[in-house]
């Protein structure tokens, strides 16, 4: 995630940590060059075809309405899932004093909270679907499974029914804890709906068909209004639909490790904090942006 004050007219002209400009760059220079070509071929060769720029008006009209449809529903998956994972820090925490409240052994209150972490950071991993070994910082004996997230929230569930059975956790207790975890599993369960269910793909198949046939046709209106500036005004045009396009990509898929992707690794850390006075550690710092970027 781009974390940064409002930009001045510097930034907004040359930033490109958080932009799209250097993803969509090599479309914005084929419409360009095309347009360049068509320019060229139309003075210089072969008269070509002109017509009205109307058409291209209703055209472009009708295709950001479709874009805006679709950059709506993008952002309401990132923020869904920016509300997750909201949730998932504030279970962790109630977690936290709930164990001070009802598990009066120690050693059994030191494991569940450290399986949390673990869960928390296994969790992070499966929805980036990546490797690390910060989970194994926590417990180092975790027992395999095929979904390790659930295998630790399931090693929660055997340290608790253990606690309750040496009488070191009583009823009520019991009963809080595994509503905490039932929260943190439906917010899982929420967030692995959204990294495993992506729009579909016909959304973005006739997006950026649609964008490449606009952009290309566009010079063909253009070369009777703006002349050698063809090129100039149909990369502009470029620019706006392939990079609204780029960035519903990017808002589609929140837990990516793009710019603009939710910064789980600091929302892990907030929850290691979190946790820390409860464990009797020194909390770590928090993960700060870097030229930037926060992770």
């Amino acid at each position: 995630m781009i974390l940064r004050d409002k930009p001045g007219v510097r930034e907004l002209l040359f930033a490109t940590r958080g932009s799209i400009i250097l993803k969509i760059l090599p479309q914005v220079a084929v419409v360009s060059g095309f347009a360049l070509l068509v320019m060229l071929v139309d003075r210089h060769s072969l008269p070509l075809t002109h017509t009205n720029i109307a058409p291209f008006t209703v055209f472009g009209i009708a295709l950001s309405l479709f874009l805006g449809f679709r950059n709506n529903a993008a952002y309401d998956r990132w923020w869904e899932a920016r509300r997750l994972w909201g949730q998932l820090i504030a279970d962790m925490r109630a977690l936290g004093r709930e164990s001070d409240l009802f598990l009066t052994a120690r050693d059994r209150r030191q494991r569940v909270l450290r399986l949390a972490l673990a869960f928390i950071h296994l969790h992070r991993t499966n929805l980036r679907r990546i490797t690390d070994d910060r989970a194994g910082e926590w417990v180092a004996d975790l027992p395999d499974g095929p979904h390790p997230p659930c295998t630790a929230l399931d090693a929660i569930g055997v340290e608790l029914t253990q606690a309750a059975r040496e009488g070191t956790l009583d009823g009520y207790g019991q009963r809080a804890l595994a509503q905490r975890i039932a929260a943190i599993s439906y917010a899982q369960a929420g967030c692995e709906r959204l990294a495993n269910t992506p729009l579909p793909y016909v959304y973005s198949l006739l997006i950026f068909r649609t964008v490449w046939l606009y952009c290309l046709l566009v010079p063909f209106g253009l070369i009777d209004t703006a002349g050698w500036l063809t090129p100039v005004f149909a990369g502009v045009v470029a620019y706006v639909f392939f990079g609204l396009a780029e960035v519903t990509e990017e808002l589609g898929h929140p837990f990516g490790a793009t710019p603009n992707c939710l910064p789980l690794d600091a929302m892990c850390r907030t929850v290691e904090i979190s946790l820390a006075p409860h464990l009797g550690i020194v909390p770590p710092e928090p993960v700060k942006p870097v030229d930037y970027l926060l992770t």
